[in-house]
């Protein structure tokens, strides 16, 4: 033993922070692991899996892996450079206070923020809870009768709203009109949608300009971008005369105070929950929200939650109707969205519920009051003000005195918009106070104190509010903050997320989301920023995101990126219009043509028919690669015409196919671009570039490969890559460059979760990158190997590998026992586990994705759970086990199933312990199996009445 005296510096030996918080098995357990598959080093698994020609030549390289202390210190030092002043812009983004509650227990949560998407419903009532509280209080505000539980923000809800009317629609129309008082973003991004599709948009006055007859729809502003409130009763009666669909854009809070969009007959509203307690963060992200009337609920686009019930008959809620509708309708799909804004309307919902309908309507009215005080100091000092009534904004007349008004309210903390050359845009919140105003009267030659002046209210009469609004108990519990922690304590624990066990969906990369990585979000100089605030004060947002951006170049092989796109889908769909552009440029608009793998994730083709593209489907072979020879012969057939091939790597099913190459090659020769969906990058960083490879432009999943958590189905983040000569085609800023393509309302999409992807590369840096990947395909491989005998993996390489993931084939189960692939995802709920990605991209199969973050302990404990189902399958097709009455067909089961009459004939221990299971820290589901298809026949997508809850648990 070495004593004190006797050390030496030489016998240290440093210890691997980064690779022990990122990667989970340690060397002694890889070594193990490295065993059980076959090979003496991770080099050689490596080798073996990742072709020799596509791998890149040179490691990735950026400087040392940082501590997390010096990675805070780095993001502090960043996130100083940043000015958070106060905020009065305006333009859909303001101001709001976020409970502490809600932001320690929710937001900074990882129970909440690590969850996949619900569509696992017997371990997401607590998240769905939360999503039809959002959408009550949605459908409440509006006067509509159904909302969905959240879209990415309100520009792309507008679109979507667009797109909605024109399937709904009676008119034969083709052109769309648009609001002029509706926000600058919203209408760029109308217009990006409209142009691949041939709808002709037009912008005017609702009042002169709409001729109803000629559109098949219009969207208004509600209060407008520049404050007026109108009464939008008359057009919309014209519209609906001519057949025509009606669409308001409404900020929720001022839907407290004014007549809502329900009862003027709007078919849809849209807008933003932001201002319900979700920080700015420079644009994002945010929940927006659309409501509809019962007619077009069948086809509003996003998640709709609704209320089913249980094997038991107790209420479970559930994702209905059209849930991953485009993985059904692919290229016929009427939209490509796959990732919502979860976490985002959960704080908003929980706002709600903090606030209640009376809070709320007092924050409402403590707003518009400021307003009015505002004006009125404006006024005594001769300026002009408009509109004579409002909510919270107001636009100012000032001449040749705009920049002098504007550079004097910066000196005194305070930003205004800029309206034109000679007006000025002031817009209120919850976090004005009275100093504020006396600093824009300051900013405007005014020495005025706010106590000079008495509030009234300057809403217009006519317009005020009489109905009621979120009426249901949930809005009015005693808020004691006792009892909202209780409460979301209580629906945290009726979910299962990665704080508790591994999740293990092929092509989805739940990892882990390190707690040092989610630190910065919530520092007031990300927090506070507008998302238009001038560059002067967003040095350090720009900073992180250039070098973010240089880092990322390098890892893909791009030349450069677009950080606008919000979600994965949106990122393909971007790098599509970038396409698009690009052969337009080239005097080759007439390229259409889309070549996909009939293989490739829903959201490709769907992607596709919304830039405009039409979709030839590619064949698969027996193994799952590409079809080489359909490929070539689809890109001869339609070489005229090629605009794009969307493929996959790995590919969809979990293999390193060694022709990407030559698909690349003949994308090429026929004057294509090759779109390479980057959902499978966690199998690449460190060991190939797309880029290299042959690829022209790629979409990252940030909130898969880069640690973004998924936030229980949002937020995401899909950037897009490109190489140098589709550089000049990225989306435009969406403020400033109307026909610029842009597809998020922000110009950098949603940067406040950007820190948690930097600190990430800085603390890994390259090397510890690219071990995370090879672990990542160890992982895989090792499950592959560990489930030899009990099931066969599907699809592997020549040499016997998979790459990332691997696909385990059940469906010889169904006819040997009866048993499905569903019966299987809810036994492993049994276990503690959520199940991995069912029937995608082969129906009836299983693929799972352990990532690098597991430990090999809990790697064992999930193989142990799979092989012990297929033993208890076994007992079914030996005649052990009843078909009908087995632990597969009656799971989940919940702490019920052990009390009271029990008539199975297995035992109550096995169904409720089975292995895998804890038995002390054991996830007990909070309902047996939900019924999908009582959900769907008796939709109710609101809170039902509290004495139905009482019915259910009698």
């Amino acid at each position: 033993m070495t004593t004190p005296s006797e050390f030496k510096f030489t016998d240290y030996q440093p210890y691997d922070f980064a690779n022990r918080r990122h990667i989970g098995p340690s060397p002694s357990e890889m070594e193990a692991m490295l065993k059980v598959i076959g090979y003496d080093s991770l080099d050689g698994l490596i080798d073996a899996t990742v072709p020799a020609e596509i791998r890149q030549k040179e490691p990735l390289v950026w400087g040392a892996p940082m501590t997390e202390r010096e990675a805070l210190d780095k993001l502090r030092e960043t996130a100083n450079k940043n000015k958070p002043l106060v905020s009065m812009i305006g333009q859909g983004y303001n101001g709001t206070i976020t409970p502490p509650v809600i932001q320690r227990n929710i937001l900074e949560n990882p129970a909440w923020y690590t969850a996949y998407t619900p569509y696992q419903p017997e371990i997401s009532q607590g998240r769905l809870e939360a999503l039809l509280n959002f959408q009550t209080m949605m459908a409440d505000l509006t006067g509509l009768d159904i909302a969905n539980a959240s879209l990415l923000d309100e520009a792309t809800a507008a679109a979507e709203a667009m797109a909605m009317a024109h399937r709904v629609a009676k008119s034969k129309a083709t052109a769309f009109f648009v609001d002029e008082n509706c926000h600058p973003q919203t209408i760029a991004l109308i217009k990006t949608r409209a142009e691949p599709l041939g709808w002709e948009i037009v912008v005017g006055n609702p009042f002169e300009d709409l001729k109803a007859d000629a559109v098949f729809g219009a969207i208004f502003q509600y209060p407008g971008t520049y404050g007026h409130v109108h009464d939008f009763t008359g057009v919309i009666a014209d519209l609906h005369a001519a057949n025509a669909i009606a669409t308001i854009a409404a900020d929720p809070l001022a839907l407290t105070l004014l007549k809502s969009p329900g009862e003027m007959d709007a078919d849809i509203a849209i807008g933003s929950s932001q201002r319900f307690g979700v920080p700015l963060g420079y644009g994002g992200p945010h929940a927006a929200y659309m409501a509809v009337k019962d007619a077009y609920k069948r086809s509003m686009p996003g998640r709709l939650v609704g209320v089913s019930v249980d094997s038991r008959g107790n209420r479970a809620y559930r994702l209905a109707l059209q849930t991953r509708e485009q993985h059904i309708r692919r290229e016929k799909a009427t939209s490509n969205i796959c990732t919502a804004q979860v976490l985002l309307a959960v704080m908003a919902s929980m706002y709600g519920v903090f606030h209640g309908p009376d809070g709320l309507k007092a924050i409402a009215q403590q707003v518009h009051r400021k307003g009015v005080l505002l004006a009125k100091g404006l006024e005594a000092l001769g300026f002009t003000v408009e509109p004579e009534t409002f909510f919270d904004t107001v636009t100012v007349e000032v001449g040749a005195f705009q920049s002098l008004i504007m550079k004097n309210a910066v000196e005194n903390g305070v930003n205004l918009r800029k309206v034109g050359d000679t007006r000025i845009g002031i817009s209120v919140n919850e976090r004005t106070r009275p100093a504020h105003v006396e600093a824009v009267w300051d900013a405007f030659g005014g020495k005025f104190s706010i106590a000079e002046f008495e509030a009234d209210y300057r809403l217009p009469q006519s317009l005020l509010r009489t109905s009621a609004y979120m009426t249901h108990p949930i809005f009015h519990m005693n808020r004691a903050e006792s009892e909202m922690t209780r409460y979301m304590r209580r629906l945290a624990d009726r979910d299962l997320a990665l704080d508790r066990a591994m999740i293990p969906l092929g092509s989805c990369t739940m990892k882990l989301n390190a707690t040092v990585e989610m630190l910065p979000i919530t520092w007031p100089e990300f927090a506070d920023i507008h998302p238009f605030a001038p560059e002067s004060q967003t040095a350090g947002y720009r900073e992180m995101i250039a070098d973010l951006s240089e880092k990322l170049c390098q890892i893909t092989g791009y030349d450069a990126f677009s950080m606008q796109p919000n979600s994965g889908a949106q990122g393909e769909y971007a790098g599509l219009l970038t396409i698009r552009r690009y052969h337009r440029a080239n005097g080759e608009g007439h390229r259409n043509i889309c070549l996909i793998p009939t293989s490739a994730h829903g959201t490709n083709p769907a992607s596709a028919q919304l830039a405009g593209m039409k979709v030839v489907p590619v064949k698969s072979r027996d193994n799952g690669d590409i079809d080489l020879d359909d490929f070539r012969a689809k890109a001869e057939q339609y070489s005229a015409e090629l605009a794009a091939c969307m493929i996959t790597y790995p590919s969809t099913h979990g293999v390193f196919e060694a022709t990407v190459s030559e698909v690349c090659d003949i994308t090429h020769e026929h004057g294509g671009q090759v779109y390479l969906d980057g959902a499978n990058m966690n199998a690449m960083v460190g060991l190939s570039r797309p880029g290299d490879i042959g690829s022209d432009v790629s979409h990252l999943n940030l909130h898969k490969t880069f640690c973004i958590p998924h936030g229980g189905g949002g937020p995401g983040m899909g950037p897009i890559g490109v190489k140098a000569h589709l550089a000049p085609h990225l989306p435009g800023n969406p403020a400033t460059d109307a026909e610029g393509g842009a597809v998020s309302a922000a110009p950098f999409g949603s940067p406040s979760i950007l820190p948690i992807s930097w600190s990430y590369c800085l603390m890994m840096g390259g090397e510890g990158l690219t071990q995370a990947t090879r672990v990542a395909i160890l992982n895989a491989n090792y499950i592959a190997a560990r489930l030899k005998g009990s099931y066969e993996v599907l699809y592997k390489s020549d040499k016997g590998r998979v790459a990332h993931e691997c696909i385990i084939d059940t469906r010889p189960l169904k006819d040997s026992a009866d048993v499905s692939v569903d019966d299987i995802a809810k036994r492993l709920i049994d276990c503690g586990f959520h199940a991995p990605t069912m029937s995608f991209p082969v129906p009836g199969t299983l693929m799972i994705e352990p990532t690098e973050s597991e430990t090999k302990a809990e790697l064992d404990r999930f193989c142990d759970a799979l092989i012990a189902i297929r033993a208890e399958i076994a007992d079914i097709e030996e005649g052990r086990a009843d078909r009908d009455d087995n632990p597969l067909k009656n799971a989940p089961h919940t702490v019920e199933d052990l009390v009271g009459e029990w008539t199975h004939p297995y035992s109550r221990e096995q169904a409720c312990f089975p292995p895998g299971a804890f038995r002390v820290d054991k996830y007990w589901p909070p309902v047996n199996r939900v019924d999908n298809v009582y959900g769907d026949r008796n939709l109710v997508c609101a809170c039902p009445p509290m004495s139905e809850y009482a019915e259910a648990a009698e």
